[in-house]
């Protein structure tokens, strides 16, 4: 029988045997800035709040009556062969009735009168008596304030069982920003690490992230298909050594680490609803021999439970809040029962999907409190309002409502978590069109997202880590393939740019040309110069500024567009007070050209000449205005996956996706929306497996 696991606050309605409660008040001679002689003297109370069978948490509390310590070491002994399993707050020994209780670097010192906490979760077999004699820093306690004897030197704290991580968690958090993710190489799903077209790792890449500003890694690793079967489910050892290889290598590095359990959510923990025993066993005995691993590694190394958790076949959300909360505490157990450094290592716990909506971050957050450890960090991902990340329905642009959206998922976290003192690190971020290119946004409109996403992550104490598959930075030319989209990320790091509503001024060919307008957003900087190359326009003659319009007046355009060929004539920046220039291409064009073209629903490709203009979407409907092909509740289809723009091959292709959701024999209707303002209309009809395109 199975039985599904509750929790603590469920356990203790339904706990068998009510807890007791201890006060105890204790004298204890203390070393005290070398004094032997200085006045001692405490007070512990020992609480049972929670207690089932065979297992109890409990509370333990100092109060420092003497004069003030920096260090401690509490001693007592089980009478009935209690053992603990996990604590926080404290490090501690065990090897048989007796525990020593040793503090963490936060709360080594307590002033007079001051108090420090910590608490366990422990075992137990039939009886749980409340121990009842305590010693500080090797004194007995007698419930008196005095000084120690003389003839009895007093004892100096012992090291920490096991190093803390430096800092506090929300201090450590802090220090980790920003990150960077090694996405498809570890994560991979096939037999290495370049079945999905990375290159093997190196350390020369993982100095290179250093180079770059980051101050941490993540590195997602897939682990099943080099996991042996039940009921060992043992993983590899050249695939095990491989990791704590590269983990090696960043930590080396003086690179924060954050390592994890990454596809195994999709490929088999997903299955978790109709077979939890199997599922749990193969995740525990996982996460055991990665503890194993990694128990002595740096504390800069911080381990996550499973990436993006996800359940098929339950019976709803609740239920999956359940099955995560069991892995997540099956995950804390087994990796505090390990030692080491695994004692007090920073461990991080996902939200269902990592999602910033509420629901999943109240579990999680009942989650944490309920595990009672200091030393835990949720984590979330965030790739954008979702319409504006894929360009689809229309979003184009970075408007109030992408923003708005980033702020409310930002202010949940905040709420739900930092604002408790519970660190978050953003495990993922980017935009989700980035998995085939970074060009799917338009260049401008994506650049302000980023400058607005770091300030605001920023500003919630967010940690923040970039996905990158191998689209950003090459893993051997250690080139950014979008440098001006990096810059502006790592200038969001420190500080805010500023912006305008457009990265792009057209003028038309066949026109005289004429002054034209953009609107700044300062974000609390100052427009200091318009510059192109090393040379300052003149303000007055080449620009004016009124208030957030900055002008460009016929003349300078004029000069800028030189012979007017059709594309980008010249480029300037608008240079402001702090953060880096914003980029302006003066362009030419003229109303593009589409021609009549006959071809396959496996894609049909539109020759078109562009004339200089830039293609930003696409809208489809049939004769009777209903809308056409793929998200058919919008009219406008997605960027890169139902239509793409080819600039040096001359066309646009209308792609299998598309067809394969447009009615058979149905005329539709093509309206092509571009930069500039202009739109073509163009109509293709489908039979069987046939297309045709026209312009009328």
């Amino acid at each position: 029988m199975t039985v599904k696991q509750v929790p603590r606050s469920a356990r203790w309605r339904a706990s068998l045997i009510a807890g007791g409660v201890a006060v105890l008040v204790a004298g204890a001679g203390l070393t005290i800035g070398g004094n032997a002689y200085a006045a001692a003297g405490c007070r512990v109370a020992y609480s049972v709040p929670n207690q089932w069978p065979g297992g109890f948490s409990a509370n333990v509390e100092i109060t420092n009556l003497g004069d003030p310590i920096n260090g401690w070491n509490l001693v007592w002994t089980f009478a009935n062969g209690q053992r603990i399993t996990n604590i926080w707050s404290a490090t501690h020994t065990q090897p048989a009735a007796t525990v020593t209780a040793t503090n963490m670097s936060y709360n080594a010192s307590i002033p007079t009168n001051g108090k420090v906490s910590f608490g366990f979760n422990g075992s137990w077999s039939g009886s749980n008596t409340n121990p009842t004699s305590f010693t500080l820093n090797g004194t007995t306690c007698d419930g008196n304030v005095g000084s120690p004897s003389p003839s009895t030197p007093p004892s100096s704290s012992p090291p920490p069982s096991s190093p803390p991580p430096v800092g506090n968690p929300m201090q450590v958090v802090a220090a980790m920003q920003p990150g960077w993710n090694l996405g498809n190489s570890l994560d991979s799903t096939g037999s290495d690490e370049t079945s999905w077209g990375n290159p093997r790792i190196t350390q020369a890449l993982i100095n290179n992230v250093k180079t770059q500003g980051f101050k941490s890694i993540r590195i997602p690793v897939t682990w099943g298909q080099h996991q042996g079967g039940a009921p060992g489910y043992t993983v590899e050892t050249a695939y095990m050594n491989r990791v704590k290889e590269v983990v090696d290598w960043a930590l080396a590095a003086d690179l924060y680490v954050l390592l994890n359990v990454h596809h195994d959510s999709w490929q088999w923990v997903n299955n978790m609803p109709g077979d939890r025993t199997n599922v749990l066993n193969r995740f525990n005995a996982l996460w055991t021999q990665i503890a194993a691993t990694f128990r002595n590694s740096s504390s800069k190394l911080l381990l996550e439970s499973i990436n993006e958790p996800q359940f098929t076949g339950s019976s709803g959300e609740q239920q999956e809040f359940q099955l995560l909360d069991e892995l997540n505490r099956s995950f804390h157990r087994i990796v505090r029962q390990s030692g080491g450094n695994n004692a007090s290592r920073l461990l991080v716990l996902p939200s269902l999907h990592t999602s910033e909506e509420q629901a999943p971050l109240d579990s999680l957050a009942a989650t944490i409190t309920a595990l009672n450890d200091r030393n835990l960090v949720a984590t979330v991902h965030n790739y954008g309002f979702w319409p504006f990340s894929v360009n689809v329905a229309g979003y184009t642009r970075y408007n109030a409502e992408v923003q708005n959206d980033l702020t409310a998922r930002f202010d949940r976290v905040y709420n739900t978590f930092i604002s408790r003192n519970i660190p978050v690190i953003l495990g993922e971020y980017g935009l989700l069109g980035f998995d085939r290119h970074t060009g799917t946004v338009q260049q401008g409109e994506k650049l302000k997202f980023f400058e607005y996403f770091g300030y605001y992550a920023r500003q919630r104490r967010i940690t923040t880590m970039w996905w990158d598959n191998g689209q950003h930075l090459g893993r051997t030319s250690f080139q950014w393939s979008d440098p001006e989209l990096f810059n502006q990320i790592k200038s969001s790091w420190t500080v805010r740019s500023g912006t305008a509503s457009s990265d792009q001024v057209f003028n038309v060919r066949s026109q005289s040309i004429t002054a034209k307008s953009l609107t700044l957003n300062l974000n609390g900087t100052t427009l200091t110069a318009v510059r192109q190359g090393s040379t300052n326009l003149a303000q007055g003659s080449d620009y004016t500024v009124s208030g957030s319009q900055l002008t460009f007046t016929a003349a300078a355009l004029t000069r800028l567009s030189g012979s007017r060929a059709y594309g980008v004539n010249a480029t300037v920046h608008l240079v402001f007070s702090q953060g880096v220039p914003w980029r302006v291409n003066i362009m030419t064009y003229d109303v593009p050209q589409l021609q009549n073209v006959s071809g396959s629903t496996s894609g049909l490709a539109i020759p078109a000449t562009f004339r200089g203009d830039v293609l930003a979407t696409m809208e489809a409907k049939y004769a009777d205005g209903s809308n056409a092909g793929p998200h058919n509740w919008t009219s406008f289809k997605e960027f890169d996956v139902t239509f793409a723009p080819n600039y040096s091959a001359g066309n646009i292709t209308l792609t299998t996706a598309f067809f394969n959701e447009v009615n058979d024999g149905a005329r539709v209707t093509l309206t092509f929306h571009f930069w500039s303002g202009a739109t073509v209309t163009y109509y293709v009809t489908k039979n069987g497996i046939s297309v045709t395109g026209s312009t009328t």
